[in-house]
């Protein structure tokens, strides 16, 4: 398993002489700075490379740009309006220049309006550490009493109404305005976001359209984009939902086995692939984790490596990031079934048999208490998560050899 982690590009506090030092091995990185929608072209990526691949002082890094994430699919494809056509064909050619600088993997999504939710960004721990946390009850107060979407009071029960209700209540103007902040941050490094006036247009736009239209529309894009991806030796990966319920009113598609069945079977290639988070997928209860490494595993071409607490048993809930050998998912028991991926795919010869990960997330403890980084990207708390990672990998591989 290489592992990788995610970098910003030259604007991150983390340097790549700081990744170095953690013993990453590959970066993962973005074109954040490029419109969603336009061409990556052969010079921009080219620069990212140069980045990465040198340290402060001018000496070689000696690692390289390994995965992207993400190559963003716009709003425009999701909705099939405006130039949706033209930007399919924008992805094709920044496939193409992905390609001949010798990046194979790309990690993507396909979640409307907002790419992931969080209602606090720096949650306190008892421990003094800090994390990111979606409670489901100051959601609730945002979608009814903040953004007063339409329809909203229909998505929640009478208990959950009531509970929003008095939580807003009781919040301060500052408080609602970060709790705002907070759920449409979207994506760190994204190159666009959102008023909430934005916020509503744009779901506005997804009225009229069902989980089954979105679906289609993911499977059009796919039927483009996938075929040249196989002839270019490249391989895509979908990030699911995060969290994976619905939200907003909004459709989601991505967020358990059966939704990800539906795409692979559809278009049945095999750089059509997953990234297996086991953080956005693990907020939900009822999705099998081990089973889905154990029965999608020659398709998982990602691996985001970290681990939520849920803080009730239903489905749609609360939940906290924490810490990568704690919360609900079984992190020891995941890794041991991704490594017999691993040798199953090597003993088939392919090439691709090395699956790469990156600890995904973190808690922000020790120096990353001041340093303000991107939410969920701290440096001392991603070295923690993955020097508990590589210490797992180590043990099994050693049970393994014996």
């Amino acid at each position: 398993m290489k592992q990788t982690w995610r970098w910003f590009g030259p604007m991150d506090l983390v340097s790549i002489d700081d990744t170095l030092q953690a013993g990453v091995e590959g970066i993962v990185s973005a074109l954040h700075h490029v419109p969603t929608g336009a061409v990556w072209t052969r010079e921009e990526i080219a620069q990212r490379q140069r980045e990465i691949a040198t340290m402060k002082d001018g000496a070689p890094s000696g690692i390289a740009w390994d995965v992207v994430e993400s190559l963003p699919v716009s709003e425009d494809i999701k909705k099939q309006q405006g130039d949706w056509r033209a930007h399919i064909e924008n992805y094709k050619i920044s496939l193409r220049h992905l390609a001949e600088a010798g990046i194979e993997v790309i990690c993507y999504n396909f979640m409307p309006v907002l790419d992931w939710t969080r209602t606090d960004l720096a949650w306190r721990r008892p421990n003094g550490a800090t994390c990111m946390r979606f409670d489901l009850t100051d959601f609730a107060a945002f979608d009814l009493h903040v953004l007063q979407r339409p329809g909203a009071e229909n998505d929640f029960d009478d208990a959950l109404r009531e509970a929003a209700q008095e939580r807003f209540a009781k919040m301060s103007e500052g408080r609602r305005i970060e709790l705002a902040k907070n759920v449409v941050f979207g994506l760190p490094g994204a190159a666009e976001s959102f008023s909430l006036d934005e916020v509503r247009q744009h779901i506005a736009e997804y009225n009229s359209i069902s989980e089954d239209r979105l679906r289609a529309h993911f499977i059009d894009f796919l039927s483009e984009v996938t075929p040249l991806a196989e002839d270019l030796g490249l391989r895509l990966c979908c990030h699911p939902d995060d969290p994976p319920v619905p939200l907003l009113g909004l459709p989601r598609i991505m967020s358990t086995e059966p939704h990800y069945a539906a795409v692979l079977n559809a278009v049945d290639l095999s750089a059509n692939g997953i990234t297996l988070c086991s953080g956005s997928l693990g907020a939900r209860p009822d999705n099998d984790l081990l089973g889905m490494m154990e029965r999608w595993g020659p398709r998982v071409h990602f691996l985001h490596l970290r681990n939520v607490k849920r803080e009730t048993t239903d489905v749609r809930g609360s939940f906290f990031e924490d810490e990568h050998l704690a919360g609900d998912t079984d992190m020891v028991a995941l890794i041991a079934v991704a490594l017999r991926e691993q040798a199953r795919r090597k003993a088939e010869g392919r090439a691709d048999w090395s699956i790469p990960f990156r600890p995904d997330h973190g808690q922000d403890i020790l120096d990353d208490l001041g340093r303000k980084a991107q939410p969920g990207y701290p440096s001392i708390g991603r070295l923690k998560g993955l020097a508990e990672l590589r210490g797992v990998i180590a043990s099994l591989q050693h049970g393994m050899a014996q």
